[in-house]
């Protein structure tokens, strides 16, 4: 198949010494080796008498001459091992002329690792016993009998571009399982033979042959591992049969690249596999492919893709002993008979990094027709190659080696191995005889008709299927290797430096400074006490401060008199040295007086203000209450983010996402939320750095690396895209949506082979993760929670489940409106009453989640973080605690067992249909907002065997036209869902926003409605029970909306649900429950103008002219935009009578 590349060369293999050799005659026998390769003997050793220790020092050398006419080439070496037969030398009887000889062993020696670059290697070879050798039965201690052998070329057969430049190509075949129940093994003895083609240069293939296959009745399943034989007939040693260190360990079924992979096919294997008859060969065939095979190989498997494999069945024909004139009457009676073929997918070996394939095939009738259409295949190997594979198929007729003469030319061996013995026919044989069969109308002699095959029909009837395995010794298209896809992401994205450590020198000053004060004051008061303490007990309270201006004068005058002063200044002075040098790290002499000047007036500030602060530390003002500060965590500042997202205001959300980069710099989920806003508004450049920033952060987070893919395609920039897809499958190889999106970017790249290969991964790993989770979830609702029994209400943030224990919120001592009580925070995306229905797109993305979050928490760590500084300190009210202590019953009722439980939603979920590969890839893109790829994505959903038009399909559509504010488009997909499935509450919320945003409230009330009333309950309930108070608010159903907005702030308490519920209950003249809903509302957000309105309102009506001004300014402040709202207030106001400080 190849050209050697130098004419001449030989190999050389020595037979060195025996061991635990015996005869028949005794245990010093008289043997010799006879090497054998190719079905011709190389030549004899001398004739050596065993030692009585069973050992034996041969010393004998033969030779391989490589050629390229006709003689023996790198493929023979491959595929053909060399034989090596150790033969007892019986003593003469009398009158006997003949010596007599009996076979003891067989050895076999691999020669494959000359053609991997090695001049020489040794080898301790095995000596398998023939049946009736004594050295069946080994002596008790003794070893097994082997030989020693190396074997050696002059120079390496190849060089090392070429070893790295061909291949070695494998096929293990197996066996045929359910074979039609016309195969019996009584009656004539058939010789039932399976056969491929390997594409060599140009058009010339050749052909891989496997014969001699053994029906088995079936009753058991073939034990795995077993060796695995080679396709060489009459070896003489049944142990000689079996290819070195190489077996059959087959695996599990899903891991199969064939056709019965699937879990529907696992019963019908298991009877085939163990029941049913079956065909057992067991062979590995090898085959050498230099380096223009090689690349004749891949374009064949480009081009053509399926690769038939045919199996047929011929009689075996016995040759009777000295007839041989009986070989041609005989030869005419071959006839093929159930032929038919397997159709093996090629294409995974031109995946990067594959190997190897191995899977079950169907086998079909083999018709003309449908195999040309199918391969591109022109003639059969069986049927159009002349017979001459039939003619070889005689009992007998493949002689033993042993039967021919030595021959130290083989170049006269030629017309032997033309035949091709061993079932390997050689290029030129083929075609002429292929010419004929496809250029003539009429079958060849013995063939079916091209138009149907009944015998070949059984197959189907049967469901027979052939198992191999198809391997290379090297990957036809290399991978990347995961530390070449690391140093690549490093080169595009440097890892952030860590934080510089500071040794703490600079807060050490700033305290030992304060500690200095401390001690000083300590003094001064102290002095101040023993001058004038009685005086100041006696005037007690009645002191002017007159007085105390002359106790200060006399005080500085005694402590400058008695050097107290200076030893202050003292004592004080290395304090701030070490400021100067620690914090402002000033060491050296300053340049200018003016520089010094300026110095001197900055130190002076700091330390004047520190000194204040430790003055203040040492002794608080008691009188003065200090407010306390409300800790608003990260997924809280999320919250506020999304609701001013659904409100279209993304200049407040990109303050809130900026404000959690702030505090939580190195939070990776904090760039990717920021990124996925950025995207949401299209500000793509920004959403790029984001990611980006997360991945310098851990370059191992599959979801940042998977989104700077995205944002890479979209910026076309396709090589960094590659490498980013990849290293995420490299780091995550069950990553479903890794390989599904690395698929989609084949796609774009017009590469369907590795689109396919990409989506089939994303495939098989689905369907590994659904065989494993499946006896899990069988009979549980998703996302319970086993502790309550109540479902969790996860944000729509894409990186993680929320923590499971929320951050109680202290109010107590609040700025502004101070409210009453504490109450639980359950982080969830929240949105505003009235949003506007201005720009390109309303952001509901991440509003329509049909499932449950698909990826589980990067990063646990929840901190309690400051909240946005008060406007002002200023309003205290009085304590009303009636409506807080109602929530806080209906919220004992639902806590969880932890300390810091959350309030949850009811214990119910949508049950979830079987997913696939492209909605499991639209779920993640929504949720990131990369609306761009959706679409594309659908296609595919739509053409899924798996998939196709579902509910959440259409839900998905409805969302994409609801982002673009197509309400016609919408509507006809939401009725497109409905009828797919009427009772999913996902539909009847979706349903709801469409007519909340196109403004039919009355529509949208009735859908809430309808959603809420589900047992299952919706897979985002915040919004609905939001809008939903806000019709009701509407509508002055007040009660209604009061009922609405208590559940919603049990669910996920924010500023808006504290806001609905305030606004309810002052309009049903509940003023104490209006003011402690308003002061929650406030705590969480105090620069919402409508929280201050109705605070001022409220004021207003009980009284409290303070805080209601100061209530009011602030809503002049925040510049509230509800013209009607701010009338009303002008109205209480005149009513009562102050309220507007202006007039």
């Amino acid at each position: 198949m190849e050209q050697v590349s130098s004419i001449g060369r030989t190999v050389h293999i020595t037979v060195t010494n025996g061991y635990d050799l015996k005869g028949f005659k005794g245990d010093t026998p008289v043997t010799f080796v006879r090497a054998e390769f190719n079905q011709v003997v190389l030549g004899d050793s001398s004739k050596i008498t065993v030692s009585p220790e069973g050992t034996v020092k041969y010393n004998f050398t033969s030779s391989i001459e490589l050629s390229l006419d006709g003689g023996i080439t790198l493929d023979d070496l491959a595929h053909k091992p060399l034989f090596l037969t150790v033969t007892e030398v019986l003593p003469k009887e009398k009158k006997q002329k003949d010596e007599k000889t009996l076979t003891l062993g067989q050895a076999v020696v691999d020669l494959l690792p000359l053609l991997e670059g090695e001049e020489s290697f040794e080898t301790v070879v095995p000596l398998h016993p023939v049946q009736g050798s004594p050295l069946e039965t080994p002596s008790a201690g003794s070893k097994q009998c082997s030989l020693d052998v190396k074997v050696s070329v002059a120079e390496p057969l190849l060089t090392p571009a070429q070893v790295s430049a061909s291949n070695l190509l494998k096929v293990t075949l197996e066996a045929a399982y359910s074979v039609p129940e016309s195969f019996v093994p009584v009656g004539p003895q058939q010789n039932y033979m399976v056969g491929l083609q390997v594409p060599s240069v140009g058009e010339k293939d050749f052909h891989m042959v496997f014969k001699n296959g053994t029906l088995k009745l079936g009753g058991e399943r073939e034990v795995v591992p077993r060796p695995k034989k080679w396709p060489i007939p009459n070896i003489l040693a049944p142990g000689a049969n079996n290819i070195p260190d190489a077996f059959i360990v087959g695996g599990p079924y899903e891991e199969e690249e064939g056709e019965l992979n699937h879990p529907e096919d696992r019963e019908f294997r298991n009877q085939a596999e163990c029941i049913k008859k079956r065909i057992v060969w067991d062979l590995e065939g090898r085959c050498y492919l230099d380096p223009s095979a090689v690349a004749s190989f891949q374009k064949r498997i480009a081009d053509c893709r399926l690769w038939p494999v045919e199996i047929t069945r011929v009689p075996l024909i016995t040759v009777p002993k000295g007839k041989p004139g009986k070989l041609e009457k005989t030869e005419d009676e071959n006839q093929l008979s159930f032929h038919g073929v397997a159709y093996v997918n090629m294409v995974p070996l031109l995946y990067p990094g594959v190997k190897r394939i191995r899977g079950a095939f169907h086998v079909y009738p083999y018709l003309d027709s449908t195999v040309f259409e199918k391969t591109k295949c022109l003639f059969s190997i069986f049927r159009d190659t002349g017979h001459q594979l039939a003619h070889n198929n005689k009992a007998g007729g493949l002689n033993s080696p042993l039967s021919k003469p030595v021959s130290k030319n083989l170049k006269e061996e030629k017309p032997v191995k033309d035949k091709e013995l061993d079932g390997r026919s050689r290029p030129g044989d083929l075609q002429a005889p292929s010419i004929k069969s496809q250029s003539s109308d009429t079958p060849l002699d013995g063939e079916a008709p091209l138009s149907h095959n009944l015998e070949g029909q059984q197959y189907l009837e049967a469901g027979t299927y052939i198992v191999l395995e198809i391997q290379l010794e090297k990957a036809l298209v290399p991978k990347r290797m995961p530390e070449e896809l690391a140093r690549r992401v490093k080169e595009m994205i440097p890892p952030r430096p860590p934080l510089t450590r500071r040794t703490g020198g600079a807060q050490k000053a700033v305290s030992d400074y304060h500690a200095q004060i401390k001690s000083i004051s300590k003094a001064i008061l102290d002095e101040y006490h023993r001058m004038f303490g009685k005086q100041v007990v006696k005037m007690g309270s009645d002191m002017d401060s007159e007085t105390l201006e002359e106790h200060k004068c006399q005080l500085n005058y005694e402590l400058n008199c008695s050097g107290k002063y200076f030893a202050f200044k003292e004592q004080l002075k290395h304090a701030v040295v070490k400021i100067v040098r620690e914090k402002y790290l000033k060491t050296t002499a300053f340049e200018s007086q003016e520089e010094l000047q300026t110095f001197i007036s900055e130190l002076y500030v700091f330390l004047v203000d520190q000194m204040h602060v430790a003055l203040s530390q040492s002794m608080p003002d008691d009188t003065q209450g200090t407010p306390a500060t409300i800790h608003i965590n990260s997924e809280q500042l999320r919250l506020f983010a999304f609701e001013a997202e659904v409100n279209e205001n993304f200049e407040m959300a990109a303050v809130y996402y900026e404000e959690r980069l702030v505090r939580e710099p190195q939070n990776l989920d904090h760039w990717l939320d920021y990124g996925a806003f950025c995207l949401l508004t299209e500000d793509i450049t920004k959403a790029q750095e984001c990611f980006r920033k997360a991945l310098s952060l851990n370059e191992s987070h599959i979801h940042s690396l998977l989104l700077c893919g995205v944002l890479a395609v979209l910026m076309e920039n396709y090589e960094q895209a590659e490498i980013f897809f990849e290293d995420a499958t490299c780091l995550e190889p069950t990553n479903v949506v890794a390989w599904t999106l690395l698929g989609l970017f084949y796609e774009i790249q017009n590469n369907d082979i590795r689109m396919e290969m990409a989506f089939h991964e994303a495939f098989k790993q689905l369907q590994a993760r659904t065989l494993q989770t499946k006896p899990k979830s069988t009979g549980t609702l998703e996302n319970a929670d086993t502790s309550g029994g109540v479902k969790r209400e996860h944000s729509l943030g894409p990186w993680g489940a929320l923590h499971d224990s929320a951050t109680v919120i202290k109010t107590d001592g609040l700025t502004g409106i101070r409210p009453r009580s504490s109450h639980l925070l359950t982080p969830h995306l929240t949105t505003e009453l009235h949003p506007t229905p201005q720009g390109p797109s309303t952001v509901l993305s991440s509003l329509d989640e049909f499932v449950e979050e698909s990826s589980k928490a990067q990063s646990e760590t929840q901190e309690p973080i400051m909240t946005l500084q008060p406007l002002e300190p200023s309003l205290g009210q009085k304590s009303s605690n009636a409506l807080l202590k109602e929530l806080t019953l209906k919220k004992e009722t639902s806590k969880c067992q932890d300390s810091s439980a959350f309030l949850h939603s009811t214990p119910h979920t949508i049950p979830q249909a079987p997913t696939t590969i492209f909605m499991e890839t639209i779920r993640f893109l929504m949720k990131v907002n990369a609306v761009q790829f959706v679409h594309r994505v659908l296609a595919h959903e739509l053409l899924c065997p798996q998939g196709g038009p579902s509910c959440e399909y259409y839900l998905v559509l409805a969302q994409t036209h609801l982002l673009k504010k197509d309400f016609a488009k919408t509507e006809e997909y939401l009725q497109q869902a409905a009828q797919m499935d009427y009772l999913n509450p996902n539909v009847w919320g979706v349903k709801g926003h469409l007519y909340f945003l196109s403004g039919n409230h009355a529509e949208a009330k009735a859908c809430y409605e309808r959603t809420i009333s589900f047992v299952v309950d919706a897979s985002e309930m915040h919004f609905i029970f939001l809008r939903l108070g806000h019709i009701y608010l509407e509508e002055k159903e007040y009660e209604k909306a009061k009922s609405t907005y208590m559940q919603v702030c049990k669910r996920s308490p924010s500023c808006l649900t504290w806001l609905g519920l305030g606004i309810a209950c002052y309009r049903l003249e509940e003023l104490t429950e209006a003011e402690d809903a308003l002061s929650e509302a406030n705590a969480l957000n105090n620069y919402n103008a409508e929280v201050w309105a109705y605070l001022a309102l409220v004021c207003l009506k009980v009284g409290r002219q303070l805080e209601a001004e100061q209530a009011y300014k602030y809503t002049i402040k925040l510049k509230l935009k509800d013209e009607a709202l701010l009338a009303e207030i002008h109205t209480v106001q005149e009513m009562v009578g102050f309220g507007d400080p202006s007039f």
